[in-house]
């Protein structure tokens, strides 16, 4: 499979390819130079409740998160 630079520096990845790997638009990567001919592009894969503290964070509301109960069951010896 080849591709091609575009003038805006970037690389369509061919669509077999994108089904393949289940990639979807907006997907982060790494890339990384290996060596003077060798560039590596790696998927990051994040957790799926990424962003959920910024926009509770964010909420135009005050709450307050309450205290958690204490467990009072006895601590397992392993």
């Amino acid at each position: 499979m080849t591709t091609v630079l575009s003038q805006k520096g970037q690389i369509v990845l061919p669509s077999a390819l994108r089904e393949k790997m289940q990639l979807e638009p907006g997907q982060d990567f790494e890339v990384f130079i290996e060596d003077e001919d060798t560039i590596t592009l790696r998927r990051i894969n994040h957790p799926p409740n990424r962003g959920l503290v910024d926009h509770l964070l964010a909420c135009p509301h005050p709450f307050e998160v309450p205290q958690r109960a204490k467990d009072s069951s006895k601590t397992l010896v392993l």
